[in-house]
């Protein structure tokens, strides 16, 4: 398949590149910022997707087929406007060039920070664990909102274009592994609820919510994608719960044991397939391309 992604020579951009050319795609890659020497890329564009017409014109002339949509600013900055508005204009422009031209499957990259966590300006409240698709998505910041409007347009979008398959993605924190969670301290991680996304199993989230044909589904629909567990071994998620969010319950029927982690994935296993790998990224490098 040919695949745009966009946000390509980011962190979790540059191991969405390397897993799609490792399964034999075509990529197309589109950043704001120049190609780094070491990309294996060799088809570029340097785009600032705030633009609509460049977008529209790249994906009709590479003749797109599938788009993993992961450029936007991935914090909320000055808590102002440049996060929100940057990644809102930038969603919709992809979006709409896509249903325009008949690209029927994109993943987004959007964030667990559709509920309010780590970027949150006011005590964190959430209604239970482990977290699901089904809680409210209530942020009080700009980058939050920026991803939960991206979910708004995307159910917007199917219906206009009702053959679309758009996944969000709400990615977890992703990383190399599970010690460089470990390493900033369980304190630190209170806002994350300690979670963590291996960052090539997070890519592989993204491709195979567009590439894979046996998916039934159309629409949009978001997955939560984190780690099972919280990235620190040998403790306690409900003594954690109990010390940090007492009055935060379980869900019925659920339970927190062990070093579980606060986030339902399910939904992802069940639609996507798809399943949380701890694989060391120095499995696969860019240098592995470019020999």
């Amino acid at each position: 398949m040919k695949i745009a992604i966009t946000g390509c020579n980011g962190s979790v951009g540059t191991r969405v590149v390397l897993k799609a050319l490792e399964q034999g795609h075509s990529v197309v890659g589109i950043d704001v910022t120049p190609k780094p020497d070491s990309s294996p890329l060799t088809t570029f564009y340097q785009l600032d997707l705030r633009d609509y017409d460049p977008i529209f014109t790249v994906f009709q002339n590479e003749k797109i087929e599938g788009i993993v949509h992961l450029a936007g600013i991935r914090t909320p900055e000055d808590y102002l406007v440049k996060a929100h508005n940057n990644n809102v204009t930038a969603t919709w422009n992809i979006y709409t060039a896509a249903g325009t031209l008949g690209i029927k499957r994109l993943a987004m990259a959007s964030s667990v920070n559709v509920i309010n966590l780590v970027w949150s300006k006011t005590p964190i409240k959430l209604d239970y664990f482990p977290i699901d698709e089904n809680h409210p998505t209530l942020p009080d910041e700009p980058y939050g909102l920026s991803k939960v409007i991206g979910e708004i347009q995307a159910d917007s979008v199917v219906k206009r274009w009702p053959d679309m398959r758009i996944a969000s993605i709400r990615l977890h924190y992703s990383v190399p592994g599970k010690k460089m969670i470990q390493e900033m301290g369980l304190e630190s991680r209170t806002g994350d609820l300690w979670g963590y996304i291996q960052e090539d199993s997070g890519a592989e989230a993204f491709l195979t919510a567009v590439t894979d044909d046996s998916l039934a589904w159309k629409g949009h629909e978001a997955f939560f994608i984190a780690s099972p567990t919280i990235a620190f071994d040998g403790v306690s998620s409900e003594s954690l719960r109990k010390k940090y969010y007492p009055n935060v319950p379980v869900k019925d029927g659920k339970e927190l044991a062990a070093n579980q982690g606060f986030f339902d994935c399910t939904k992802a296993e069940t639609m996507l397939g798809w399943v949380h790998k701890d694989t060391p990224s120095d499995t696969l490098t860019l240098s592995d391309h470019n020999n």
